[in-house]
């Protein structure tokens, strides 16, 4: 599997592998680092001309801020920089959420980011500053205000969706062969990075989204032929094809890293427009990419529930053997599970590229407790239990930052999923005889 795998990305590693997304004058190899980022306004439009400047191991830079509010530096030594944003040239109305100055650390061959979050009330921009200045935490009761909240909670529900299209997959494959996939993050990873491929070949977002997901689909199938069906047939295991799919995940990630290097992959090199609905602001990929995941998890449900197939899938999960002495193909169901599964990951991964701009080799693993924390916090094998789940990770990892530095976001939503298990431990919609 891996080696077919490698053979598709051998096919692009000229394309990708040293041409970093939003460091465009700037390339990581064995004797460069970069340092990157973006400032855009409150509006979500970018901030031009505004002046950065880069100093630290004897080094001084100084950029400005390109048509895309992108700011780029390259360096020659590894080791810890400042970065400084020049207040004055910020746009009109628009001050500092926080500092105007952070520390970044950076390595040789690889590419940092430094964020400057822009406010356009003043006052609120102060006592940002001042907090942090005196080493206390910039976010507080102080801090709250509807427009933001709401623009959290709007977030909060893209990132429940895009959870959801992931943990679906994972719940499903769950249910019906008790497997915990943990190379589900690699699936999502591997939508993305295919969908960047096909945009470089069509020029057709669209086109190269509707493309990524096929592949993926059938990679989710090739993958249960190859692999997980000879290895049931073998009768391995729960623990061990676990295991198996731990390697599947680290062999995946080695191969995303190779061809396509650790730089930021971007599906859609151009600028995201923004749009304001209700006084929330977000890009129209993000809009976009809700609608149409909220779409493809309400098919999902229907199939599951409606159809002859649904009702097959759900004997499957409840009870194999009875399943298979019943009539139903349980090889079948399965490898059709693992279509549906992957064409999922496969359209979160480009989501995920889109809605963020841009993605690399380890986001799927960066987001994989997520998706096992909506999976447990929904019920274990249940595909509503998981949107519900996922729903509820999402809205408390946006949410967060409303009170708590923006580090802690992930920390909060698992510490739910703990409190929760504590008190049903077969999670929200799960049954008792699913746990263990």
């Amino acid at each position: 599997m891996a080696l077919l795998l490698g053979i598709i990305l051998a096919l692009v590693s000229g394309l990708f592998g040293a041409s970093p997304a939003l460091a465009a004058e700037c390339v990581p190899d064995a004797s460069t680092g970069c340092v990157q980022g973006i400032i855009k306004g409150t509006d979500g439009s970018p901030a031009v001309g505004v002046k950065v400047s880069l100093s630290g191991d004897s080094e001084k830079q100084s950029v400005e801020t390109d048509t895309e509010g992108k700011w780029v530096f390259a360096v020659t030594a590894a080791g810890t920089y400042t970065v400084t944003v020049d207040g004055e040239t910020l746009p009109d109305g628009q001050y500092f959420k926080s500092v105007d100055s952070r520390e970044v650390t950076v390595e040789l061959n690889n590419l940092a980011s430094a964020l400057f979050p822009l406010s356009d009330d003043p006052e609120a921009s102060a006592a940002s500053a001042a907090a942090e200045s005196s080493g206390t935490s910039a976010r507080s009761s102080s801090d709250f205000s509807w427009p933001r909240f709401w623009q959290q909670f709007v977030s909060g529900i893209r990132m429940g969706l895009l959870i959801a299209l992931a943990s679906l997959g994972l719940s499903l494959v769950f249910g019906t062969t008790g497997l915990s996939n943990f190379a589900q993050g690699e699936m999502v990873t591997l939508g993305g990075l295919l969908a960047a491929l096909f945009m470089t070949f069509t020029g057709n977002l669209w086109l190269a989204a509707i493309l990524a997901v096929t592949a993926s689909a059938a990679f989710g199938w090739a993958q249960d032929k190859v692999l997980w069906k000879p290895l049931r047939q073998r009768r391995l295991s729960l623990m061990q094809l676990m295991i198996v799919s731990i390697g599947l995940s680290i062999t995946m990630q080695y191969l995303f890293q190779f061809f396509f290097g650790s730089s930021v992959v971007r599906i859609d090199t151009a600028t995201p427009s923004t749009f304001t609905l209700f006084g929330v602001t977000l890009t129209v990929q993000s809009y976009l990419a809700m609608g149409v995941s909220l779409i493809a998890i309400i098919a999902v449900g229907l199939g599951l529930t409606f159809t002859r197939f649904g009702r097959a899938t759900r004997a499957i999960s409840d009870n194999p053997a009875l399943a298979r002495a019943s009539g139903i193909d349980v090889d079948r169901v399965i490898s059709v599970v693992w279509i549906v599964g992957g064409g999922l990951a496969g359209l979160a991964g480009v989501f995920f590229g889109l809605v963020f701009n841009g993605l690399t080799w380890f986001t799927g693993g960066q987001m994989l407790l997520l998706f096992f924390a909506a999976v447990t916090l929904g019920g274990l094998g249940t595909a509503f239990g998981a949107f519900v789940g996922s729903m509820i990770i999402g809205m408390m990892v946006e949410l967060t930052n409303l009170w708590l530095p923006g580090d802690l976001k992930f920390a909060t939503a698992l510490l739910l999923l703990i409190l929760i298990l504590l008190v049903r431990p077969q999670g929200i919609f799960g049954r008792k005889e699913r746990i263990g």
